[in-house]
């Protein structure tokens, strides 16, 4: 990260002008689904649009909250990270001006390069796979331990298959995940099926089935530019390699359609030994990606319902994210700097 002085560039309204040369999660079809209001913002300099910034507002309470689905998005190639984060101070004001309560955490698809003076920040990090690749490229880079559970599946029978008519086994297969590892309750069947079947033909269910038993399911939201691990699952005891190869299978498909990268969609930086999240971090870093490192923040629009929501989140969940992560950002930092 660049220690220059910020400063703060102005962040307008810009139309939503997406094209699947970007992210999914930056479509007008996404973004409505996720918010109650929704848009981009952006920086123009001398005519010419530099970045843009997709977001979402959520009301809940009377209080406006931000949350951004994915990152700031650079259209220029010199628009480096003392720009971002002077953009993003400019994106604070507008929140605030227009009367937004708080920025909240992004979603695990957003990792910022930088982040706005005054955010409350932890580091985060994603594994990208470029798809680009030959395909005997793409299977070398995989783990040998990984390969040899891939070819075991497929020995053993398992067949991947993908379809729209999945996405209720789908949700069930994700609903009894979550439950199994504590973590975050699904949304509710019917506004999961609204969610993915709005996304069109820019989403893709894959199932991985073992003598007509389902043992996995993959979701992925995709454009050209990326496909977005968007929600995964499987059932207690899987057939060995069957979530290997679902996964594997799934990139081989989405690279015949054209896409260019396959996004694992967020891991936490240095994980602790032995915790469920290295085991996280591990399966994924196995398929042989790019592991990109940057940042997810927050940040106090209103100081007295930043108050509140730190505190219900504090007494609900433990803290959220950046509550859990944000004692590494100095290592990470210096980590970087030494770099």
């Amino acid at each position: 990260m660049t220690s220059a002085k910020s400063e703060h560039l102005k962040a307008v309204q810009v139309p939503v002008a997406w094209h699947p040369g970007l992210p999914i999660y930056a479509s007008e079809s996404f973004l409505k689904t996720v918010g109650d209001e929704y848009g981009w913002l952006g920086h123009e300099q001398n005519g010419r649009l530099r970045c843009v910034l997709p977001y979402t507002i959520l009301r809940k309470a009377g209080v406006r909250f931000v949350r951004f689905r994915v990152e700031t998005i650079p259209l220029q190639p010199d628009f480096d990270e003392h720009e971002e984060r002077n953009f993003l101070n400019g994106c604070v004001d507008y929140f605030r001006n227009t009367g937004a309560g708080l920025v909240l955490p992004g979603s695990n698809a957003a990792i910022f390069r930088t982040y706005p003076d005054g955010a409350v920040v932890a580091p985060y990090g994603t594994f990208i796979k470029d798809l680009r690749q030959p395909e005997a490229t793409l299977f070398d880079e995989i783990h040998a331990d990984y390969r040899k559970k891939i070819r075991s599946a497929g020995r053993a029978g398992v067949e991947i298959k993908s379809g729209s008519e999945y996405l209720g086994l789908s949700y069930d297969i994700v609903a009894d995940t979550l439950r199994r590892s504590g973590g975050d309750v699904i949304k509710g069947h019917e506004d999961f099926r609204k969610s993915i079947l709005s996304l069109g033909t820019n989403v893709k269910i894959f199932v991985a089935e073992h003598q007509g038993k389902a043992q996995a399911c993959l979701l992925t939201a995709f454009s050209q530019y990326c496909a977005y691990t968007f929600y995964g699952g499987s059932i207690s005891d899987p057939v060995k390699g069957a979530m290997h190869m679902l996964h594997w299978e799934a990139m081989r498909q989405l690279k015949d359609m054209g896409v260019e990268r396959f996004n694992f969609q967020g891991v936490r930086i240095h994980p602790e030994a032995g915790s469920k999240q290295e085991g996280i971090f591990t399966f994924k870093k196995r398929f042989g990606g790019r592991f990109v490192e940057g940042y997810t923040w927050k940040c106090a629009l209103q100081p007295l319902k930043w108050a509140a929501y730190s505190m219900a989140v504090r007494l609900f969940k433990g803290g959220d994210i950046i509550d859990r992560e944000r004692h590494k950002l100095g290592a990470h930092e210096a980590q970087s700097i030494s770099q």
